[in-house]
């Protein structure tokens, strides 16, 4: 049959890279129609990315954490200290050594909290979180504390385009980011790495058994996404040219882990519509009745609790299944 081909693709761990065309081509009518108002188009990529890494790490290796506000806000920090302790403006490069931060901050406080259970890591990382915060909030002629790090300027990117008061440049340099980032995510999880972090995910006992260093290996994975986190937390940094100590609330970790659930875990492309999602819907509902606002998140979290257990890509994926470009769950 013509479908077979297709069909086939669609059956691969994370499907055809095209089925974020128009996502991409999404973004392209919102520049331009909103180009004087990309903001929330920037609020919502940076929530993309954090929840990729979230996703990242839960959904494919089962590492639970309400801490990625630590990660990210290491980043972020990180890409404001760069030009206003050290000179160092230049946007792509401050970006990449936020991300190394975030992987670092990872990586060290991982040694410890992930020796421990599945309560233990939601317990460390949720604490490592909130010492940053009051380590931000003591040193406030370093970090600015509430008020924020002032003299934040970031060059122009490549040297050609400077970031303006209408976000037009920070919007296009944050979709060419999570691009960047959600590719290489989807290398990893489909190499055999991936298929590796599924196994710790499901079994990490019969892992071990076969001679996988669990621990390491899951301290990588965290690191990875240590990386992702730092990423979000720096490009939200250079975009905004602010950073306060909020980038360690736990209402981040807490947002971020809301949008992988409500888009669908362990699928990469529910952290895109899951952002979208909330993003947008805070943003409507938050204007019309402030007050609230968390009860039609509530209700937003009963809806697809009764009928999208696997996120709304679920619904995507069940009516891909209808028009025959898929047999099974698209990973």
């Amino acid at each position: 049959m013509a479908t077979d081909p297709m069909r086939a693709k669609f059956t691969e761990v994370e499907g055809p890279l095209w089925v974020l065309v128009p996502v991409y081509l999404a973004a392209v009518a919102f520049y331009l129609l909103m180009g004087n108002q990309l903001h929330l188009g920037m609020a919502v990529v940076n929530m993309i990315i954090l929840a990729l890494s979230i996703d990242f790490i839960l959904g494919f290796a089962g590492i639970n954490s309400l801490g990625q506000a630590a990660l990210s806000g290491s980043g972020a920090y990180m890409a404001g200290f760069l030009p206003v302790y050290f000179g160092w403006a230049e946007p792509i490069t401050g970006l990449v050594i936020a991300g190394l931060v975030g992987a670092g901050m990872a990586y060290l406080t991982g040694i410890i909290a992930l020796r421990g259970g599945e309560l233990t890591v939601l317990a460390m990382t949720i604490v490592i979180a909130a010492i940053l915060y009051e380590l931000a909030n003591t040193f406030q002629s370093v970090t600015g504390g509430f008020d924020g790090l002032r003299g934040i300027d970031m060059d122009p990117v490549l040297g050609a385009f400077k970031f303006d008061l209408w976000g037009r440049t920070g919007f296009v340099y944050s979709v060419c980011v999570l691009f960047v980032v959600h590719l290489l995510l989807r290398v990893i999880v489909t190499s055999p790495f991936g298929v590796m972090m599924r196994g710790l995910r499901e079994n990490p006992v019969r892992m071990r058994a076969l001679g996988t260093p669990v621990f390491h290996r899951l301290l990588a994975v965290y690191a990875i996404g240590g990386f992702v986190a730092g990423i979000a937390g720096g490009l939200q940094t250079q975009t905004s040219e602010f950073v306060s100590m909020e980038v360690f609330a736990f209402h981040i970790s807490a947002t971020a882990l809301t949008v992988v659930i409500i888009g669908g875990l362990g699928r990469l492309y529910g952290a895109f519509l899951g952002a979208v999602i909330y993003v947008v819907f805070q943003d409507v509902f938050a204007k019309l009745a402030p007050q609230y606002w968390y009860f039609w998140l509530g209700l937003l979290f009963v809806l697809v609790a009764l009928f999208a257990h696997g996120g709304l890509i679920s619904l995507v994926e069940a009516g891909a299944r209808r028009i025959g470009l898929t047999k099974g769950r698209a990973r």
